[in-house]
């Protein structure tokens, strides 16, 4: 949560302005690295919160794989989208984060 914070479009404005491939695909390998670690740990199929877990896995897995290897394609994509589109899905990934926290933590 306090990555989706500090990259949200009204604390740096521009800061997907200049994104290149290799810090694209480093960040896509950190992505991969993490939903692998996520899904070794916690590929559960169950219908209550913890599907939530699992399926974030799965989609840093297939995001980092794509950002790994299309990272230029990933890039151009970036750079053409509007800093709104970039608060809506900030602000989406925020919301999951928070969600997550708050049923981590919580009493049975």
């Amino acid at each position: 949560m306090v990555m989706i914070v500090s990259e949200f479009p009204l604390v740096q404005p521009h800061l997907y302005d200049q994104q290149i491939p290799p810090v694209v695909y480093l960040s896509g390998i950190l992505m991969f690295v993490a939903g692998l670690a996520i899904v070794r740990a916690h590929n559960v199929w169950r219908r209550d919160w913890t599907l939530f877990v699992t399926l974030c896995g799965w989609f840093l897995l297939l995001l980092g794989f794509f950002r790994a290897f299309a990272a230029g394609t990933y890039q151009r994509a970036s750079a053409a989208a509007s800093s709104g589109f970039f608060m809506v899905v900030e602000g989406l990934l925020f919301l999951v984060g928070a969600v997550l926290t708050v049923q981590a933590y919580r009493r049975e």
